[in-house]
This record gives structure tokens, C-alpha cells and sequence, in this order.
């Protein structure tokens, strides 16, 4: 795992210095604490820096790195799992290696494909997770790339005659050169999201390259920065499936499972896993133990909050599998470390997650250098209440509709100011009824609705936007996909929440630690592979996960196996109320805020007071107005922009 930065002079008689580069690469040193490269090119026209979080060949891994003749360089943050099996390819035709590492394939593969289809030659054969940048000297090419899902990231900005880019956003907001107005419309799509969807970011004229994509770029020529893609999980509607029985699938889930788990063994440090309690990461432990890890360390986060403690669930599996247990309690004077996330997130980002995962990935650092992790079995398998609550819907469209609209506004009648509760369940459920399949399903997961914005919006913010932007978005993400309400939601989930929400919570919270995260779960051809499964298989019954949980039947307690769904949430409409009551109204409130420059002051104080006084529960719009307001204040941006 590794940090990386770099600039490709887009004008003749322009060249790179070294000075904005290290200070770009400066700003990464949490990324790769172990060491730090600089690659400039002999005519000045591209730079590379880097740096390094040792994992693989901790001797001989250092960067940038070049192939024999020193004229395709690379600078690489991931892990590319199948580099073994790709090594032996390129040593039997002819390529020479210097290293162990997994990052000199790559340079080696791309020396092959370089006059033909990179996409399908290079970046479409590398498993794994990884964002890398290849300077080509004799062609005065550079290659921009990222793994198929998004796990790592790379961010980029055209300023003046250059164009930067780099691991995260603040390597490029450190040069003074380079103006940091926030984007009325990102922000926009963050009070939606909770998260700024790629490519877009938080600052104009900045932008995120998208999972599953590269950019091909030349020396001294404008750039061109539509993206290229070379990965879709399902890129026509006559998607494939599985052709075999239940019995079939379940027998092929456990041999991807386990390959997946192995493949992300292969390490020259210590190595552990997060243990939440859930099945996913329960799974990857299980396998962990039968692939023969020891020692196994697990670490896992509670609450004092009953509603969100998990901690006893994780003791059950660690007692199952004799792992080395850690065990952390969060509280609410984590307020301590918002500073520290405001800094790492660089964009304002409002999963409140995010606390919780800084807080197990700091205290696994001090044991274990790599920690694999249960994520993206939601996704893969249908675990989240949400998609049983599309079936559902989908199957009241037959009711008339004088009868669902009936039912929409006794939902709203239900109380709903306490979070995990049944009434809070189908208060949010009956109350988005009425809409169509996509403005429903994203009714469930947005912060502020279209009437919540209208409403709170100040005239001349309101008249700058797009506003129908952000729905629209989603619409296409969801209306691009085949089959039901269900198999719809979940992919919409994976080409947004997954990417921009939580695979960003989780590479920065660990990036922050200097610890490396694997996810087996989201292993391509394990992902692939579940897409193509009846939905059924998927969602059963009783619940999301199926055919997860029937494979782990006599593997995992049982207790583990019938708990109900709870997610990795944070008690923080109680903490707004309380605990953090004085930081939510000195910042939200204050005269100078951001939030007063985009809200009505009015419509702010009736949302903070309504909610601290326990009229209404609005916890997730005060938390993103909250996140904001305290990047706001780390980063200092010069304004808003003018409308585009």
C-alpha cells in the first residue's frame, strides 16, 4: 500500500520541477511511511513520486520503478494478487525482473500491450486491487489507472500547462498555484449522497478517475479526460448466470470464497482481520483459520449503546476459532478525532462509520501491518434490509394506487425520531411508497430529500444548480440495469454507495493508520460470480445472504448465523443531542459557517433545535452539515464557485 503523485506537462517548452512534486508527495507520507521515490523524465515533461508502505519484498520493492532499459516507469499503490501467476507468463516470453514485488508485472505487462489494447492486454488481467500511473518515455505517454471497483484511489486537476494527480486530493490542494473553490454542484450531490459521486469532486476543476477505467494521456497536448473503460460487471442486460443447481452454486461459492481468502494471505508482514460479528467478516475469519493463519488476530468495536454493540457476536466467533481477540469500546469523546478525519477525508464526507473504522484500523496498526476485512458481502449477497424492503414494494405495485397512497400517509403518521426502531423501519418504508422504483429506493438512502433542499436552500444557491442533477444521476445508474427492484437496487449500490462511500471510508481510514486493508469479498470473479445467481439464491425467505449463510451452516455459531442485520452504525443522533451538542451549534450556527452561505439561517436553527430538543430526528442531514462545516474549517477552500 503506498501513496502516489505525479505531473504530466501538458505544453511544449514546460517543464516539471522537483519542488511541487516532493511537496505533493510530502502530503502522503501516512500512505507509505516505509520510504520515498522521485522518477523526473530526462526532457522534464513528466514526474512521478511516491510513497511506500512495505509489504511484498520489503528489501526490494522501492519506487518509481522501471523496466530493464529505464523508459516505462511506474509508481503503483494495491496489490495485484495474481502477480505470480503473471510473472511466470512474462519470464517465458523474455522479461527480465530485478524484484519480488508484485508492482514489476505491471510495468512489464504493459511493455507488452503497449501498441495494442491496454485496456484488454494490460489492466483487464490484473486481480486486485490497485491505482497506478505509467510514464512512457518514448512515447511521451502517461497511463492513469484504477481497479475494476474502486478500492484504490486516484484523484486528478488540469491547472495552467500541468496537469496533476495523485492518491488523494490534498497532494494537489498543498500547491499554492492550484485555486480550491468548492463546486456548487458536487456539493449539491453531497447533500444528497453523503458523498461526492466520481467524477466529480468537492473543488472545481478537479475530478476522480472512475473505478473500472484509465486515462490515456500525451505530453504536451491538451489532455483528454474522458475516461476509458476496460471492466463492467454487467455491461449489456443479457447478463450471464449460472447454470448449475443450488447445490452447484453453493459448492462453487466455497471454492471462490476460499481462493479469494488466500489470495489475500500473500504478505511479508503480520496480517490479521476486523471482526464485526457479522456473517461477512465471520466468514473471512473461518477461512483465515482453515488457510492455516497463526497467529490470528482479530479486532473488533463496541458502544456502550446496546442498539449498536456487536462486540458479543465477534467474542462468539473468535472463541470458535481461537483468534487473538482485541476488543475496543467507542465513545462519545471520540469528538477527539473529527479534526484528524477532516484532514484524511480531504472531501467533506458524512458516514459516520467512519469513526469506528479509524478508530479499529489505528488499533490494529500496532499489532498487524495488513488486516483483511469483511466488506462488500452486503453487496455481493443482498444483506442489507433495504433490498427485502424493493421486494416487497415491487410486489405492492399491484395494490391501486388510492390504496398505497393511503398507506404512504398513515407511514407518515408513525412516530420515527428513534433510529432502529420498527416504527422508524416502516415510517421510512410507507412513506416513499408512491414514488417509482428508483426515487424510491434512493428515498431510502439519502441524507436530504428534494423537498428537505427546496425548502432549506438560499434563493441564489438554488438558482446556481442544476438541482434535478444528483436524481437524475441515480436514475441512470438504476434504469441501465435488467430484472427486479431487487437485483437493480443492489447493483445501483455497487456502481455508487460501494465506490464512493465505503470503499473510500474504509482505504482512508486505513490509509490514515498506515495499515493496508483487503477485502477477499470483493474479489472480482467471487463478485461476478454472485451477480449471475438468481436473486433468490441471493435473498431468500428469512433474509439477504442465502446462500452465504447455508455455506457457512456448521462453520460459523449459529447464534451468528439467525441475528438479525444490525451494520457498522454509530449512535450519533444521541451523541448531536448530547454529547456533541456545543459542536454541532458553534459550527453549524456559526455566523461565518459554509452551511449559512448555502441554507437559510432560519431553516438551520429550526433543523438543529427540532432535533436536540427530540421533536424530530434529523440526525443524518445535522451530522453532514456537521462534517462539513469541520472540513470547511481544516481545509480553508477560497469560496464557492460561480455557476458553471
Amino acid at each position: 500500500m503506498c501513496g502516489i503523485a505525479g505531473i504530466l506537462c501538458l505544453a511544449p517548452r514546460t517543464r516539471v520541477e522537483p519542488e511541487p512534486l516532493d511537496s505533493m508527495t510530502a502530503q502522503l507520507v501516512h500512505r507509505g511511511p516505509d520510504d520515498a521515490g522521485r522518477y523526473i523524465d530526462p526532457r522534464g515533461r513528466c514526474g512521478l513520486g511516491f510513497r511506500r508502505l512495505a509489504i511484498i519484498d520489503l528489501a526490494g520493492g522501492r519506487q518509481p520503478l522501471s523496466t530493464e532499459d529505464g523508459t516505462i516507469w511506474l509508481v503503483f499503490n494495491g496489490e495485484i494478487y495474481n502477480f505470480r501467476e503473471l510473472r511466470k507468463e512474462l519470464e517465458a516470453a523474455g522479461h527480465r525482473f530485478a524484484t519480488r514485488t508484485d508492482s514489476e508485472v505491471i510495468v512489464h505487462l504493459y511493455e507488452q500491450a503497449a501498441d495494442g489494447d491496454v485496456g484488454r492486454d494490460c489492466l483487464a488481467r490484473l486481480a486486485g486491487m490497485f491505482a497506478f500511473a505509467i510514464w512512457d518515455e518514448r512515447r511521451g505517454r502517461l497511463l492513469l489507472a484504477r481497479d475494476r471497483l474502486g478500492k484504490k484511489p486516484l484523484v486528478y486537476a488540469q491547472h495552467g500547462d500541468f496537469l496533476y494527480f495523485a492518491s488523494e486530493l490534498k497532494a494537489i490542494a498543498a500547491l499554492p498555484a492550484v485555486p480550491r473553490a468548492v463546486d456548487p454542484q458536487a456539493l449539491h450531490a453531497y447533500f444528497v449522497f453523503q458523498y461526492v459521486p466520481a467524477p466529480r469532486s468537492i473543488y472545481r476543476g478537479f475530478g476522480k478517475l472512475l473505478p473500472g477505467h484509465y486515462l490515456d494521456l500525451h505530453a504536451g497536448e491538451a489532455p483528454d479526460l474522458r475516461p476509458r473503460r476496460y471492466w463492467a460487471l454487467r455491461p449489456t442486460n443479457a447478463s450471464p448466470r449460472f447454470g448449475g443447481t443450488y447445490a452447484d452454486a453453493r459448492a462453487r461459492l466455497g471454492e471462490l470464497l476460499t481462493a479469494a481468502v488466500a489470495k489475500r494471505l500473500i504478505a511479508d508482514v503480520p496480517l490479521g482481520a476486523f471482526l464485526s460479528g457479522g456473517v461477512d467478516s465471520s466468514v473471512v475469519v473461518a477461512l483465515m483459520r482453515a488457510l492455516g493463519v497463526s497467529p490470528l488476530r482479530t479486532f473488533s468495536i463496541g458502544f456502550p449503546d446496546p442498539r449498536y454493540d456487536e462486540t458479543r457476536y465477534a467474542r462468539l466467533v473468535a472463541d470458535r476459532f481461537k483468534t487473538e481477540h482485541h476488543e475496543h469500546l467507542v465513545t462519545p469523546q471520540a469528538r477527539e478525532i473529527l479534526d484528524t478525519l477532516s484532514f484524511h477525508y480531504d472531501e467533506p464526507f458524512a458516514d459516520s462509520s467512519a469513526i469506528p473504522t479509524y478508530y479499529v484500523a489505528r488499533w490494529a496498526r500496532q499489532r498487524v501491518t495488513v488486516a483483511l476485512t469483511g466488506d462488500g458481502g452486503d453487496e455481493c449477497f443482498g444483506g442489507y434490509d433495504r433490498y427485502r424492503a424493493a421486494q416487497l414494494a415491487e410486489r405492492l405495485a399491484v395494490v391501486p394506487r388510492p390504496l398505497r397512497r393511503g398507506l404512504s400517509a398513515l407511514g407518515r403518521l408513525l412516530p420515527h425520531h428513534r433510529p432502529r426502531t420498527a416504527s422508524n423501519r416502516l415510517y421510512r418504508f410507507l412513506s416513499a411508497l408512491e414514488a417509482g422504483p428508483a426515487r424510491r429506493y434512493l428515498a431510502w438512502v439519502n441524507v436530504f430529500t428534494p423537498a428537505d433542499l427546496l425548502a432549506g436552500y438560499r434563493a441564489e444557491f438554488a438558482a446556481a444548480l442544476d438541482f434535478d442533477e444528483p436524481w437524475r444521476w441515480f436514475d441512470g445508474l438504476y434504469g441501465q440495469w435488467a430484472g427486479s427492484a431487487t437485483e437493480r437496487a443492489v447493483l445501483t449500490d455497487i456502481h455508487s454507495y460501494l465506490p464512493y462511500d465505503l470503499l473510500v471510508k474504509v482505504d482512508i481510514a486505513s490509509m490514515a493508520c498506515g495499515l493496508e486493508c483487503r477485502c477477499p469479498l470483493l474479489d472480482h470473479e467471487l463478485l461476478e460470480f454472485a451477480a449471475g445467481l438468481p436473486i433468490e439464491w441471493r435473498i431468500g425467505p428469512r433474509g439477504g445472504k442465502r446462500i452465504l449463510k447455508d455455506w457457512a451452516k456448521g462453520r460459523l455459531p449459529a447464534a451468528v448465523l439467525r441475528r438479525r442485520k444490525m451494520g457498522f452504525g454509530v449512535p450519533i443522533g444521541s451523541w448531536l443531542r448530547w454529547e456533541l451538542q456545543d459542536l454541532l451549534r458553534t459550527n453549524v450556527l456559526a455566523a461565518d459557517s459554509l452551511s449559512r452561505r448555502v441554507f437559510s439561517p432560519d431553516w438551520l436553527e429550526r433543523l438543529v433545535e427540532e432535533h436536540i430538543r427530540g421533536r424530530a430526528n434529523h440526525e443524518h442531514p445535522l451530522w453532514a452539515l456537521l462534517t462539513l462545516e469541520l472540513w470547511s474549517r481544516r481545509w480553508r477552500p477560497i469560496g464557492l464557485a460561480s455557476p458553471e
